[in-house]
């Protein structure tokens, strides 16, 4: 069966609305980045725009690329040399749209990352913490459950071997998450009250703190916690609109 189409500006409309874009303060634009073809027929989704998920996305037929980690972030270099220069001209030569969504793609309540990533471990959000209300919380159904057998379970869901900071035979009873590098969120999530917090990335001093604080300490890896918004999102617009989408996954081991 031959897909639809929609028209590009609308579907930006449509992403704009859906993911409530203008409600965070962000590092980067969120929505089109990249103009290209007006009409959309295949949307390809990924983590980040990088060359090789361009170069793949095109080699599967798609006109258009739905990412969470885009371009031009708040500090970079501006000129359009090297590495950009490098992705802007394929997807300007092959008339590929660009979509990008960050803040918005972490925290929607349906499509974010930090729902799906909760869905994928089989936690319910509760109640939110941090700025912009982009950490999770929720209780632990099992009583039983310790830091240990989770961290076993988030390895065979996510396919790596997460960090653990903590004592892995401690008992749970309330889990903090936040996907990507939310590392410095830790702290607020301490005082939830939290035994343990999930995110993607860890720096030299959340270890101390999570000694130190008897709060356990997950690293799950920054890719391998945010893969599944783009997903989820990408699924919306193909069953909304009748568009092909697909999700291409270029390996990261951060």
């Amino acid at each position: 069966m031959n897909s639809k189409t929609i028209d590009r500006d609308e579907l930006a409309k449509y992403l704009a609305a859906t993911l409530d874009i203008n409600r965070f303060r962000d590092y980067c634009p969120n929505g089109l980045q990249v103009q290209g073809a007006v009409s959309v027929k295949h949307m390809v989704t990924g983590v980040t725009a990088s060359l090789a998920l361009l170069e793949a996305a095109h080699a599967a037929g798609a006109d258009t690329v739905l990412v969470h980690h885009g371009y031009f972030w708040r500090g970079d270099d501006q000129r359009v040399v090297g590495t950009l220069h490098k992705r802007l001209k394929f997807l300007l030569e092959h008339d590929m749209n660009l979509f990008a969504y960050h803040l918005p793609l972490d925290a929607h309540a349906e499509f974010g990352n930090n729902v799906q990533l909760g869905l994928q471990l089989g936690l319910s959000i509760h109640r939110y913490f941090g700025d912009q209300d982009l950490g999770c919380i929720g209780d632990v159904n099992d009583a039983a459950l310790t830091v240990g057998q989770l961290q076993n379970k988030i390895e065979k869901i996510l396919g790596r071997s997460p960090l653990l900071i903590g004592d892995a035979s401690k008992k749970l009873s309330t889990i903090a998450w936040c996907t990507g590098a939310a590392q410095q969120s830790f702290a607020e999530a301490i005082a939830t009250g939290a035994d343990l917090y999930i995110s993607g990335e860890i720096s030299e001093q959340t270890v101390h703190l999570a000694r130190e604080s008897g709060v356990a300490y997950l690293a799950c890896g920054h890719h391998a916690t945010e893969r599944y918004g783009v997903q989820a999102i990408g699924q919306h617009c193909a069953s909304q609109f009748g568009i092909a989408h697909q999700f291409i996954d270029i390996p990261n081991p951060v």
